[in-house]
This record gives structure tokens, C-alpha cells and sequence, in this order.
């Protein structure tokens, strides 16, 4: 069973600041506070520990693939042409309720191809990981003319375009791989584990949370890693690479040790903008007051963390912003 990591909830009663407003160096909302003393009206609590069971603080790799199809609008598509030759092109792409791609073959009429084909799509998260996605099945004409107007409403949804029913097609969905990024292996998912799963909700606002969060808020990013997680070097960049309803990914640099990915979870599910924002304000402000002594470290600390090949240029020394620009 893989290991997963579940977490208490966590409450504090300094809730009005939306992350990143807190501001780590102003003063206690204790007045007069004595290190590890507990207030009765308080219930400030976040564990985190690594067990096996059905709730886990990471999406599934089926949530994980339909919401790269969900963000992705472009991706490769891969089949053979009648004389046995492989081709490959670039399409634009959308999806269905159910995460069946939809695709618009223009330019492409002259080719004779099969109908078994792949459609291989990537989401570039924050310029160090890229999490990918390839669904094979077979290239489908539909010939339902209100399916084929439902398609077509998909597509000037997600262009803002009109399209031709014509050149509107469909890649049914056999089976699904996952890849977490390059040089990683791959997980191989049902077509019924990839319809059944849904796509993260926070998938819209979560590439502009991390920017903001990396451009204004990075001594909490940093925190955060030397408070929640166990750490066996001395960190000097943290980076957080993305963010889901579950926790949020950081990339951090030791010059000894290398780059590492690790994985802090909420102390509970969020849904919204909003609820990342109390969430990450709530986790800043119990970071910075168990690293001023003011409240006892009453968690368990993340233990595990991935180390990160380096992908950068020969003689380069690795850091976490060698490994953004390539």
C-alpha cells in the first residue's frame, strides 16, 4: 500500500489575516507570551504522520491526470498513418465532463491515419516539474449531430472560438498513463479509475497562488520546511511548486545534500481560494510562533522527502533557480 499522509485539523484564533499578510517579525497576539504555555480557550493542533489508509494528503494519480487534461490545451497526438509509419503532431484539446479529450483535426485532412492513437499532454509547474499525462484509445468521429454540437460548445468554451463539426473528433479513453515528471516511471490507470476521479478545484487559481505566494511570502515558504518537515540538512532555498485541495509541494536546495520535493499537507481539505489563504495564514502563524518558542511543537513532523535529479547544464551548480530557467 503506498504511504500516505493524514493530518488533524488545526484551528487558531487568529483568523483574520489572509495569507501572505501575516507578517512573521510582528509581535505575538499574546500578550506578555512564555514559551510553551498553553492557553485553554486555544486549540491550536497539527499533526501530521506518514501511515497507509484510504485519506492521504496527495491527489490519486487518476485526480492528478484529469486535471492536467483540464488545465492543458495542447498536446501531442500519436498514431500510425495506413502504410505502418508513425506520426506524431501537435493538436489543441479540451475535455468533456468525463475527461474525454476532444480534439480538432485541421490541416490534417490529406493524412490517412489509424484510429488507435495517443494523445500525450504536460502541465509545467512552476518552471522545475512537469507532470504528464497520455491517454490511448481510438480516434472517433462522432456522427451524433447533437453529441457533435455538444463538442462544439465544449470547444468555443475553452477557445472562445467557433468550431468546425467537420473536424471534431474524440479520443475515447482505453487506458491512462502518469507520469509525475521526466525521469520518473509512470502509473498506469483504468479507464474507469480516470472518468470517476475529478478534476482538483483548485486547478484554476493554483499556478497564480504559488507565484504569489514564491514572489512575497518565501521566509514562510522556508518556515514551513524547517518547522513541518524533518529535515536532516540546513535548507537556503525553498520553493513551493504547486498547490491542491490537499497540501502544497516545495522544492529545497542544501549546497550538501541537493535538491529535494517535499510534500506539507493542510490541516484540512480546502475547496476554495479562500480556504488555502486561512489555511496557509493558520499554518504561518503556528510555524512562527513554534520557532519563537511561544507554542509547544504539539506535531509530528513530515518525514518524507524525494530527492531531485538535477537537469542542468555540465559543470553547473545546482540550485532551485539553475533548475526554473532551463
Amino acid at each position: 500500500m503506498i504511504p500516505q499522509i493524514i493530518t488533524n485539523s488545526f484551528s487558531s484564533h487568529h483568523v483574520s489575516l489572509i495569507f501572505p499578510q501575516f507578517n512573521p517579525k510582528s509581535p505575538s497576539p499574546h500578550k506578555n507570551p512564555t514559551p510553551f504555555t498553553t492557553n485553554p480557550n486555544r486549540s491550536v493542533k497539527c499533526s501530521a504522520s506518514l501511515v497507509s489508509g484510504p485519506t492521504g494528503a496527495k491527489p490519486a494519480p487518476a485526480e492528478v491526470s484529469r486535471t492536467i487534461m483540464e488545465l492543458a490545451s495542447a498536446g501531442t497526438l500519436s498514431t500510425l498513418t495506413r502504410d505502418g509509419w508513425p506520426l506524431a503532431f501537435g493538436v489543441r484539446c479540451a475535455v468533456d465532463g468525463e475527461g474525454t479529450p476532444v480534439v480538432c483535426l485541421s490541416g490534417h485532412r490529406g493524412v490517412e491515419i489509424d484510429r488507435r492513437s495517443s494523445l500525450h499532454v504536460q502541465l509545467g509547474q512552476c518552471g522545475v516539474r512537469t507532470p504528464q499525462c497520455t491517454i490511448q484509445g481510438s480516434l472517433e468521429k462522432p456522427q451524433d449531430t447533437v453529441i457533435l454540437k455538444k463538442l462544439c460548445s465544449i470547444w468555443k468554451r475553452r477557445f472562445e472560438e467557433e468550431a468546425n463539426e467537420d473536424l471534431i473528433h474524440v479520443v475515447t479513453v482505453d487506458r491512462v498513463l502518469q507520469i509525475g515528471d521526466f525521469q520518473e516511471d509512470g502509473i498506469w490507470l483504468t479507464s474507469a479509475d480516470y472518468r470517476n476521479a475529478g478534476p482538483d478545484p483548485l486547478r484554476d487559481v493554483a499556478e497564480r497562488l504559488v507565484n504569489e505566494i514564491n514572489t512575497n511570502s518565501m521566509e514562510d515558504v522556508l518556515r514551513f520546511c524547517s518547522i513541518f518537515v524533518d529535515l536532516p540538512f540546513q535548507v537556503s532555498e525553498a520553493k513551493m511548486v504547486w498547490v491542491d485541495r490537499l497540501g502544497f509541494d516545495v522544492h529545497v536546495y542544501s549546497p550538501e545534500s541537493g535538491i529535494y520535493e517535499v510534500r506539507i499537507p493542510f490541516p484540512r481539505e480546502v475547496t476554495d481560494e479562500k480556504g488555502v489563504k486561512l489555511a496557509l495564514n493558520g499554518m504561518s502563524q503556528l510555524a512562527w510562533e513554534v520557532e519563537k518558542y511561544y507554542q509547544a511543537p504539539n506535531f509530528e513532523k513530515v518525514k518524507q522527502l524525494k530527492q531531485i535529479s538535477f537537469r542542468g547544464r555540465a559543470n553547473e551548480q545546482p540550485s532551485l533557480s539553475s533548475a526554473a530557467a532551463l
